[in-house]
């Protein structure tokens, strides 16, 4: 029984619900508005930790290593990918989304678009937060497992993580996902980066390292393991997401002004970076000393052969990873859950407090389904950027909604969805037209023609207020 790492992770889950009950304060009397927006009062601080914990998940951790475990170290450019998706979006799009005071990117479509563009967008946004959410159990389950063999199987460890997840985001909303985040992205630097340090010295150094690889790997090449296609898919993939994937811009819509949000955006990119090559330097330990294990627990596997102390800080770092995602994509689902189908289609006069307690509802129903959707997911980071793939059509109406509004349409958002959608099931049920190596490579250009194609066909100008184009200041907007 690993009792000190595992006293470590349980010290840190009580300081985690400790923060939630303490964030009630912060959103009491906010009602729905409060609970998934934290009241739009974010500074640029929280801002950041909180897009740094959605992209240091999971998939940035686990997930990175698990890839290592194969490819080497260029599986790290997962996170330089997220990386930059954050700091272009700080500079491009965050304070304009701040300005729009909406709370939903399906909102925003109906609002200027079309009723059905926004029924499109919801239930593209769901089936992408969902999917991205299901991986979180995934690699929690991975950690526990790794932990304590003789009590969690990965179904277990699932289950564990899945009721860590939901308890915290049920009890406090956005301001709880905020300043847990605060303690999980210094949970994650001090015990990812320590841990990495020390599996490298107890194997003997980099040197050590290198001779006890298998021979003929692209270990420590920055480029050629996973190659310059996947690498590429993920930058496009990840550039994409954070200009459009609910959860992410959620954090811009929560943050108390339009400068809050940018500079928010541009330090979580920063903090970002590094993460992702730390972890995939687990992986390649791991492929060192334990050749033949289930990729998913290399980085598990690796922390468990460290010092006591020090292997419960970095399990504590993963298990904070795993939180700080999934308790930001739970939100966000559950924003289009009450916002795009309840309140549009069936209680058009919600109060606060009403929607507060279908917020909870929606945040529990998602998160049982995402449960039973993770025990048939295999292969995070190929998973997770398929489902991202469909960020590209949200991203390229939102470009064109921002900075070329004469080019929109009523049809416009609608038509570019769901040819987006018909597009990515299509990749995954005919071979036959995977005439690219990733499917980002075709989903972005059939976007954008797709998109230009309505604006020849469809007379029907978007109604886009002008002012949303018009440059921003950095006054705070209501």
């Amino acid at each position: 029984m690993h009792v000190i790492p595992f006293a470590i992770v349980c010290l840190y889950i009580v300081i985690l619900y400790a923060i939630s009950w303490y964030s009630t304060k912060l959103t009491k009397g906010g009602g729905e508005k409060g609970y998934l927006l934290a009241g739009r009062g974010l500074p640029a601080s929280i801002v950041a930790v909180m897009l740094t914990g959605l992209a240091v998940g999971g998939a940035s951790t686990v997930g990175v290593a698990e890839n290592a475990y194969k490819a080497g170290i260029s599986a790290g450019w997962y996170n330089g990918a997220w990386a930059c998706g954050g700091i272009l979006a700080g500079i491009v799009v965050a304070s304009r989304y701040r300005a729009l005071t909406i709370s939903t990117i399906p909102e925003l479509f109906e609002k200027y678009y079309s009723k059905s563009g926004r029924f499109v967008g919801a239930l593209g946004q769901l089936v992408i937060g969902m999917v991205i959410t299901s991986l979180q159990y995934i690699a929690g389950g991975a950690v526990l497992t790794a932990l304590l063999p003789q009590v969690f199987t990965q179904v277990s460890g699932m289950a564990v993580t899945a009721l860590v997840f939901v308890g915290i985001t049920l009890i406090g909303g956005m301001w709880a996902a905020g300043l847990t985040n605060i303690i999980n992205v210094i949970m994650i630097y001090v015990g990812v980066i320590a841990g990495a340090i020390m599996s490298v010295r107890n194997i003997g150094g980099i040197q050590a390292l290198k001779l006890a690889l298998p021979a003929g790997g692209t270990w420590f090449d920055p480029i050629s393991g996973v190659g310059f296609a996947v690498i590429g898919a993920w930058f496009g993939v990840m550039i994409s997401q954070c200009f459009s994937l609910q959860a992410t811009v959620q954090i811009s819509f929560a943050a108390k002004s339009t400068k809050a949000a940018r500079n928010g955006f541009i330090l979580g990119g920063l903090l970002i970076f590094p993460i992702g090559f730390v972890s995939a330097l687990f992986g390649i330990v791991a492929a060192a000393q334990f050749p033949g294990i289930v990729p998913t627990n290399a980085l598990p596997s690796v922390v468990l052969t460290l010092n006591p102390v020090i292997a419960g800080l970095t399990l504590a770092g993963l298990w904070a990873a795993d939180v700080s995602t999934a308790s930001v994509l739970l939100l966000g689902s559950s924003s289009i859950v009450v916002q795009d189908i309840i309140k549009r289609n069936f209680m058009p006069h919600m109060t606060e407090k009403q929607g507060l307690l279908y917020s909870r509802i929606a945040v529990l129903v998602i998160s049982i389904v995402t449960y039973v959707l993770a025990t048939t997911v295999a292969g995070i980071l190929k998973t997770i950027t398929i489902g991202l793939t469909l960020t590209s059509a949200y991203s390229v109406i939102m470009m064109f909604t921002l900075f070329a509004p004469k080019l929109c349409r009523k049809s416009s958002a609608f038509w570019t969805l769901l040819t987006g959608i018909i597009f990515l099931a299509a990749w995954l049920v005919v071979p036959a037209i995977r005439i690219v190596s990733q499917p980002i490579f075709l989903a972005i250009p059939i976007a954008i023609v797709t998109f230009l194609m309505t604006t020849v066909l469809d007379k029907r100008s978007a109604t886009i207020p002008e002012v949303n184009t018009s440059n921003l200041s950095s006054e705070v907007v209501a």
